[in-house]
């Protein structure tokens, strides 16, 4: 298994199984991709997502490697960019290379169309990014959560997962506004990376707030109001710990969302914000299969009227919760399977 960034390595080198080697992908240079799939001599190489390396996929189908992408993904913007006259044989010559594509959306799947791959080999399965519900909680994590949970001390809280520069300013002004009707409320304010979130704890500390610093370790006083987390891997823990969960990447335009599955597989009553991209079709499916499982709201006043609403309100928040719980269970079923039957079908058996 390989990743392309040294994050996510960090995130998930502790998480495989035996058996199971991890290392960062190859740069996809010629000779350096050579050198990677003559080292290790793999039958097949599944991509993921949006991962079209020209020179891996090349490279792979000259030495009868067969190549799949799962959970394809192509955005409007990249359609675009591919389509061009000088990006537009490359693509078609690269997806020419593929023996399976497992898309997110009909939509998708017409648009590789549209970049002349073969419908023969579009199939679909689900998205991948619901299998997040089966995995058991580590005995370490299950501590981690326990703590949390006797720091909170049953004190109202929610959460904004996944923020983005700039909307950190969007989720402290909902929260100063909810602090004037629950003044025990807690916010656990989660960035997408570590580095943001130690500049918002340096920022709001300056300003004479109780904050209190993941990493650093610091305890959830009781005059604490703000949780900064500002550690990598922890969101599944963390959903655990907290009724609400607020998805960020959604909240500024230029944004495309994040995977609300994790959040409902917890059973958080789930919000996001107006700009989620490709999760527009996650959240359509999550909302076909319950219309209160996923709350798309438009800005900070909705937020902060959706939220005054739910910590007020202890049936309308149960009955998010629940809903959220029970559209994951339906959208999530059978997805890894569909897709292992996709790949043994598409893929390993040409391998043999």
């Amino acid at each position: 298994m390989t990743t392309t960034t040294t994050s996510a390595f960090e995130v998930i080198k502790d998480r495989l199984p035996n058996g199971v080697i991890y290392q960062l992908a190859p740069v996809d240079f010629p000779l350096v991709v050579d050198a990677f799939l003559g080292y290790w001599k793999p039958v097949a190489v599944l991509l993921m997502e949006s991962e079209l390396w020209p020179n891996l996929i090349i490279s792979a189908s000259e030495k009868g490697i067969t190549v799949a992408l799962l959970n394809a993904r192509m955005s409007s913007r990249s359609l675009k960019r591919w389509s061009g006259p000088i990006a537009l044989p490359l693509i078609s010559f690269m997806l020419s290379k593929l023996s399976l594509i497992v898309p997110l959306s009909t939509v998708e799947a017409i648009r590789f169309q549209l970049l002349h791959a073969s419908p023969s080999i579009i199939n679909f399965a689900g998205d991948l990014k619901y299998a997040v519900g089966d995995f058991d909680i580590l005995e370490k994590e299950g501590m981690k959560i326990k703590d949390l949970q006797l720091q909170l001390a049953e004190r109202p809280t929610w959460m904004a997962a996944s923020l983005h520069k700039g909307e950190e300013e969007v989720m402290l002004w909902v929260h100063l506004e909810l602090i004037k009707i629950y003044p025990d409320l807690v916010l656990i304010l989660v960035t997408r990376h570590p580095q943001h979130g130690q500049q918002i704890a340096v920022a709001l500390k300056s300003q004479g707030l109780n904050v209190a610093l993941r990493s650093r370790n610091e305890i959830i006083s009781p005059s604490s109001n703000i949780y900064v987390v500002d550690t990598l891997g922890e969101l599944r823990m963390l959903y655990r710990v907290t009724p609400i969960a607020v998805i960020g990447g959604s909240f500024l335009p230029g944004l495309a969302g994040h995977n609300l599955s994790e959040a409902a597989a917890a059973g958080c009553a789930v919000l996001t914000g107006p700009y989620i991209g490709h999760f527009s079709n996650m959240l359509a499916e999550m909302l076909q299969s319950d219309c209160l499982s996923v709350l798309q709201v438009g800005g900070n006043i909705e937020l902060f009227e959706a939220l005054e609403q739910l910590l007020g309100d202890v049936k309308a928040l149960g009955a998010r919760q629940e809903a959220a719980r029970r559209a994951f269970s339906a959208v999530s079923n059978g997805v890894v399977n569909r897709v292992w039957n996709l790949i043994s079908h598409y893929v390993l058996k040409k391998t043999h």
